[in-house]
C-alpha cells in the first residue's frame, strides 16, 4: 500500500532537510571604551589609584589568555627630597614606560623604600591592572581611574602581604601572581636609577603616554615634613634653625676641649710637644641656634656636622651618620668621634 502523504511529509522532514549546524556560543560585543584623555609621557624624568583591601584579588577583572604578566622595581627609585610617610625615609620615584602593544598587560611593581610610581605607556599598550608592593608607602600616578590598582605593603598590611621586586626577590612573585592572577609572571624587569622599560625596548623618539590628571611626584609630599637630607639642612638654614660653620667655630671646639677640667693627662711628655688633637669635621659642617629636628637621610654621603652652642638643646631625630659637638657637656656623637 503506498505511504500516505502524511507519512511522506515526516519522512522528507526527517531525512531529506538538513539539520542546523550547531555554532559556539559568541560573547557579545564589548562596548566601544569612552575617549582616553591622555598627554605626553615625558620618560626620564597622578588623581591618585592607591588603594588597598580585605581580599588578594581584583574582583570582577577578566583576565583574557593573551595576558602578559610583567614584574617590574628595585630596591628604591630616584631620591627625592621629600617624604610621602611618616618612616623617616626619604621618598623615591620609579618611572616606568610600558611598551606592549600586541598583549594587555598586568603590573607587578615593587619597591622597599615609600615609592610614588610615574606611569606611562607607547599608543596601543592597554594596562589591565597594577599590583603594587613594598616595605613602605607606595603610590600609583599617572593611571586612568578605569584601571585598578591594590597596595599590599608591610605598613598598611596588605592583604597580599609585602613584597618588593628585584632579582634577589624573584622567588616572591609566582606564588603571589598565582594567587591573584592566576597564572605566574611572564617577565621581572629591574629597574635601574628610577628608570624601567616593561615589554619590547623603546624605539628612539617613541611617543609615551599618561593619563591627561597625572600629578607629580612632588604632589604626594607629606603635609607639613620636612625636606629630606642636605636639601632639609639648606631649609634649616633659610629658616634660621641653623647656620653654616666655619674654622672659628671648629677652632672653639679645639680650645673648649683643651680647657676641659675634667680631662687627666697622665702621660709621658712627647719630644717635639704633644701633637694638637684632630681638628672637628668641616664637611657639610652647621651651627645649631635653636631646638631643631634632624631632617631624614642624612646617611652616606649625605651626612653633616652640627656644632651645638651652650644654651642651645641638641637636635632631635635620626641623626644618621652624622657628627653631633655639643658644647653643654663636651660630649661628641656619632662616626667623626673616634679617637686617632
Amino acid at each position: 500500500m503506498p505511504p500516505s502523504p502524511s507519512a511522506k511529509s515526516d519522512n522528507s522532514a526527517a531525512g531529506s532537510v538538513p539539520a542546523a549546524p550547531v555554532r559556539a556560543p559568541v560573547e557579545p560585543a564589548a562596548e566601544p571604551a569612552a575617549e582616553l584623555r591622555t598627554k605626553p609621557f615625558e620618560f626620564a624624568h597622578t588623581p591618585s589609584t592607591e588603594s588597598s583591601a580585605t581580599a588578594c584579588e581584583f574582583g570582577g577583572l577578566r583576565i583574557p589568555a593573551s595576558v602578559k604578566v610583567y614584574a617590574a622595581g628595585s630596591y628604591g627609585g630616584s631620591k627625592q627630597d621629600f617624604q610621602i610617610d611618616q618612616s623617616g625615609h626619604t621618598a623615591t620615584r620609579m618611572d616606568v614606560a610600558v611598551n606592549q602593544p600586541d598583549a594587555p598587560v598586568i603590573l607587578m611593581l615593587g619597591s622597599y623604600e615609600p615609592t610614588v610610581w610615574n606611569i606611562g605607556w607607547t599608543q596601543g599598550t592597554q594596562i589591565l591592572a597594577v599590583l603594587v608592593g613594598g616595605y613602605h608607602r607606595q603610590v600609583i600616578t599617572g593611571l586612568p581611574s578605569r584601571v585598578p590598582v591594590l597596595v599590599s605593603t608591610h605598613e598598611n598590611r596588605g592583604a597580599c602581604g609585602y613584597f618588593y621586586v628585584a632579582p634577589k626577590k624573584a622567588a616572591m612573585l609566582n606564588p603571589i601572581a598565582r594567587r591573584v592572577f592566576g597564572r605566574p609572571v611572564d617577565m621581572l624587569y629591574p629597574a635601574h636609577n628610577g628608570q624601567v622599560v616593561v615589554g619590547a625596548p623603546l624605539a628612539v623618539g617613541v611617543e609615551l603616554l599618561t593619563d591627561a590628571g597625572a600629578k607629580p611626584a612632588s604632589a604626594f609630599r607629606l603635609p607639613n615634613s620636612q625636606l629630606a637630607g642636605p636639601a632639609g639642612l639648606e631649609q634649616a638654614v633659610r629658616d634660621g634653625f641653623l647656620r653654616h660653620a666655619d674654622s672659628a667655630d671648629a677652632a672653639a671646639w679645639q680650645a673648649a676641649e683643651r680647657a676641659r677640667p675634667d680631662v687627666v693627662r697622665d702621660a709621658p711628655p712627647i719630644a717635639g710637644g704633644t701633637p694638637p688633637a684632630r681638628p672637628p669635621g668641616m664637611f657639610r659642617a652647621y651651627v645649631v641656634l635653636k631646638a631643631y629636628t634632624f631632617p631624614s637621610g642624612l646617611y652616606g654621603a649625605n651626612a653633616a656636622t652640627f656644632f651645638v652652642p651652650k644654651g642651645v638643646p641638641r637636635p632631635t631625630g635620626e641623626r644618621g651618620h652624622s657628627t653631633i659637638y655639643d658644647f653643654n657637656t663636651m660630649g661628641c656623637a656619632g662616626v667623626a668621634c673616634r679617637n686617632d
